[in-house]
């Protein structure tokens, strides 16, 4: 129960969540750092939970949702924490309701979308309506073929091309081969958070994935590497073909290189093996 950590071993807390999750995590011998690590939310934001600031962090979804991830931490009850902080912002959110308007810091693996990545999903979407409306316009209500060109549509077709009515043979594309050095990593879950950079610190790519997303590095980063606290949810391919994971359960791996001789290296410095043909 919120306002108690054990009965048996720590006295009653009358205070507030902030102050029974400060208690709960020093009987664990646990330190801030520690916490963020192990939840993913930034110290700053668990030093205003423990203060019972709450009308400084972003809104009332991450309130709840970042007290319930401490109380776990700590070993307490993530619903009754729950519940004692709804109680608590039931009485702040006449009086702090502007504040929850703030954004999260750059580059927190524990980030959601921000106000900035709203706007900017709407500008996309106004976009791809523009783009569509013409698209609908130049196919349906204006077609090319109806203009009326010198000499018919033949003025028009380029050279090899043949008409709608010409049978035209069937024809299949090889796959284009994938070079031998080509790494690929693929989200094998919704929101895999990862950041590869180079040797020098250069960000080539960092986002949450969406899962069954690819992401290929580029073959000229020099010492690519990654940053992830999911490498379990990441399949890796060299040259098209399958290596292990970097690791088979969840925990944080961080300046681990990623170009095809380092994972290879790691496979034993074998190729990996090509998958059996019929």
């Amino acid at each position: 129960m919120v306002g108690q950590v054990d009965s048996a071993e720590q006295p009653e807390l009358p205070l507030g969540v902030g102050v029974t999750l400060r208690a709960a995590r020093e009987a664990e011998q646990l330190s801030l750092a520690e916490v963020a690590e192990k939840t993913r939310i930034t110290q700053r934001h668990l030093a205003l939970i423990e203060a019972g600031d709450f009308a400084a962090l972003p809104g009332r979804t991450y309130a709840i949702g970042f007290s319930r991830s401490f109380a776990k931490a700590v070993g307490l009850d993530p619903d009754e924490v729950a519940r004692a902080v709804r109680g608590e912002l039931s009485m702040i959110e006449p009086v702090g309701h502007e504040r929850f308007a703030q954004a999260f810091e750059p580059g927190d693996p524990a980030r959601v979308p921000s106000a900035r990545l709203a706007w900017f999903s709407a500008l996309a979407a106004l976009v791809l309506f523009v783009v569509g409306s013409i698209f609908i316009w130049s196919t349906y209500i204006a077609p090319a073929g109806s203009l009326p060109w010198p000499g018919g549509a033949s003025d028009i077709m380029p050279t090899g091309a043949t008409r709608a009515s010409e049978p035209q043979p069937a024809a299949t594309a090889a796959p284009a081969p994938v070079p031998a050095e080509q790494v690929t990593f693929t989200a094998l879950e919704q929101g895999i958070w990862v950041k590869f950079y180079d040797k020098s610190g250069r960000t080539l790519m960092q986002k949450q994935m969406d899962e069954g997303e690819h992401y290929t590095v580029p073959p000229d980063a020099e010492g690519p590497r990654l940053w992830t606290g999911r490498p379990d949810a990441l399949a890796i391919t060299v040259g098209g073909k399958e290596v292990p994971k970097l690791a088979q359960e969840k925990r944080t791996v961080k300046d681990v290189p990623v170009s095809a001789e380092a994972l290879l290296a790691r496979n034993g410095g074998a190729q990996p093996a090509a998958p059996p043909t019929g």
